[in-house]
């Protein structure tokens, strides 16, 4: 029954979509209109700025860690790695903005970053140094997914090293477009690093 409770409200938390409401709220603008029309930091780094995409991308990560903190916060017996993946599912398919979301980098991120904060420091440095040689931030986001898959290894914990697939798979999944154009180089490059 936990796991039933604890995913409803993670699913609810990671439909929030901080895009669209810093978008509309802050700036008077419908982020899914502009850019690639995603509703995550990306999108709102390209079209709003720096400090609306900071505020986006931590409101992300965030719902991820409360989302996934439940278990713990209600002291229930559900697994907090699993009770994340539903808010991970609403960040991509949130019910408050007709099913179509982020791309889920943000909130598997902060899923992790509940559940383990070294692991979590680890992925953000290597998404960050791939960014920086590489410009893309879809090709930083999986290969952080792909880094996250095997340093979850060396903390011996099967749940962990399950569900960090599970988030790599939603994200590479969720950038399909994205690897079509890394290949056909069209994929834009980021500006501001």
């Amino acid at each position: 029954m936990d796991y039933v409770i604890f995913g409803i409200i993670a699913y609810l938390l990671g439909s929030i979509p901080f895009a669209l409401v810093v978008g509309k709220l802050g700036y008077g603008i419908d982020i899914r209109e502009h850019g690639s029309g995603n509703l995550g930091g990306t999108n709102t780094f390209r079209v709003l700025g720096i400090k609306a995409g900071l505020i986006v991308t931590i409101a992300d990560v965030l719902k991820g860690t409360l989302a996934a903190g439940l278990p713990l916060l209600f002291h229930a017996d559900a697994n907090a790695l699993v009770v994340g993946i539903f808010a991970v599912l609403g960040h991509t398919y949130p019910l408050f903005a007709k099913f179509k979301g982020g791309k889920a980098v943000a909130t598997s991120g902060g899923v992790i970053l509940a559940v383990n904060p070294i692991l979590f420091v680890s992925i953000f440095c290597t998404f960050l140094i791939t960014l920086k040689i590489s410009k893309y931030v879809s090709l930083s986001s999986m290969v952080t997914g792909l880094v996250a898959i095997i340093l979850s290894i060396f903390f011996q914990d099967i749940g962990l090293i399950i569900v960090t697939a599970i988030l790599t798979a939603i994200i590479v999944y969720r950038h399909r477009a994205n690897i079509k154009r890394i290949m056909n180089k069209t994929e834009p490059k980021i500006k501001w690093m």
